[in-house]
């Protein structure tokens, strides 16, 4: 197990290989993803404080460097690999909007090209 500390909301404990999106919304964070968790749109937004990933998936690099954004991951394209600190973005509630979005699958989708996070 793995503790993920969600900014504002409080410490978990959340299995290993856990998606983080999963993680984060399995803690009672009404996290956004409204495309269902699949790299299409940016709401499931998270900015690591500390135990960020050091790798990412090709297509959460590409969409982020598609929206321009920078210092952030999408949370549906990682993995709890261990300890995590993360700040979340939009929330439901921030939003004001009807619903999060799709129920993300357990497994990352699209299928996960990995590569090292490069900064």
């Amino acid at each position: 197990m793995a503790k993920l500390k969600v900014e504002g909301y409080g410490t978990y404990e959340v299995p290993q290989e856990k998606r983080l999106v999963k993680a984060i919304e399995d803690s009672g964070v009404d996290i956004l993803h409204r495309c269902g968790g699949n790299a299409r749109y940016t709401t499931c937004r998270v900015e690591f404080i500390e135990g960020e990933p050091q790798q990412q998936t090709v297509a959460g690099r590409d969409k982020l460097l598609e929206k321009e954004e920078s210092g952030i991951r999408l949370s549906c394209q990682c993995l709890v690999e261990e300890d995590m600190h993360v700040r979340v973005i939009h929330t439901l509630q921030s939003t004001g909007l009807d619903s999060p979005g799709g129920e993300p699958a357990d497994e990352i989708t699209p299928e996960p090209v990995w590569i090292r996070l490069e900064r």
